[in-house]
């Protein structure tokens, strides 16, 4: 019943989003960790004003950065890469050709199902990678997963069968919308690794 739900959602996302692929995952900074890893990026710019687990994935992949001045509402580019941050964005039609949009759907974000996130794409390839990338490596429409004699790189970064459940009903209500959030200036913030 779990993969089920979880293929449906990310069906169900798909035509909301007008992504062609989407990859549901357990938060959106583990969405943008994994398209990081998939793309290999080694560097990248992107707004101070955001949530400082942004950074933080950029300190623990060794991805050298750099923060503007850019204000944004409802998502920023991670430019050097077509990976967008798309945290506070759920439209209908929102889903960019070529990009990819990292969702998350957190408590205060316009699908509030908990810990949760999504990533659209269009490129097939990148989408059944990713699919096993947040899947322990493992193929999900193999079951039992003991069938599965080759396994890829992967994290254990699925959402619990509870969330997927919330958002699928959430999403039949959601109100389309891009959200502007006031986030503090993390160059202001010293991290210490």
């Amino acid at each position: 019943m779990y993969f089920e739900d979880l293929f449906a959602l990310e069906t169900e996302l798909a035509e909301y989003t007008g992504a062609p692929y989407v990859v549901l995952t357990d938060g959106c900074t583990h969405a943008l960790e994994l398209s990081l890893r998939y793309y290999g990026m080694r560097s990248c710019e992107f707004t101070a004003y955001t949530y400082v687990s942004v950074i933080q994935t950029m300190i623990n992949l060794g991805i050298a950065y750099r923060l503007t001045d850019e204000t944004w509402s409802g998502e920023y580019r991670l430019h050097g890469t077509n990976i967008w941050d798309s945290a506070r964005r759920l439209e209908p039609d929102m889903y960019r050709s070529g990009q990819v949009q990292c969702l998350s759907f957190g408590h205060s974000k316009p699908l509030p199902a908990g810990k949760c996130g999504a990533i659209l794409l269009d490129d097939v390839q990148a989408y059944h990678q990713l699919s096993q990338m947040r899947s322990d490596g493992r193929d999900l429409r193999i079951t039992p997963w003991q069938d599965q004699s080759v396994l890829t790189a992967g994290w254990h970064y699925c959402p619990t069968l509870e969330t997927v459940a919330v958002a699928r009903e959430r999403l039949k209500t959601v109100r389309p919308q891009s959200q502007k959030y006031n986030y503090p200036d993390c160059r202001k913030i010293s991290i210490k690794v």
